[in-house]
């Protein structure tokens, strides 16, 4: 399993608007092959910061199955206009203790 980690800024006052968009497009991530699950979380201390949570069975199921698909094109018209500035994605993968 692989953790997709991504700290979102979303323009100021545009942060309901964003949420609404995010709900409509979670239909869209959640039909991937590969997709576990996903979670968007609000940050108390910062206005308009989010950070969302995607699991992937693999990295592939991201970087390549979702980010060179046709639904990728259809997420990025839903919500890469609230994004200032553009977030870095990252992947984790958990450490066996």
């Amino acid at each position: 399993m692989i953790l997709e980690a991504v700290i979102l800024q979303v323009k100021e006052g545009m942060e309901a608007e964003y949420e609404e968009a995010f709900r409509g497009a979670s239909e869209i991530i959640s039909s991937m092959k590969g997709y576990i699950s996903h979670e968007l979380q609000r940050c108390m201390e910062v206005e308009g910061k989010y950070l969302l949570l995607v699991q992937w069975e693999t990295l592939e199921d991201h970087t390549v199955g979702f980010r060179q698909s046709n639904e990728y094109q259809e997420w990025k018209k839903k919500l890469h206009n609230f994004y200032d500035p553009f977030p870095t994605v990252e992947h984790f993968e958990k450490v066996k203790l």
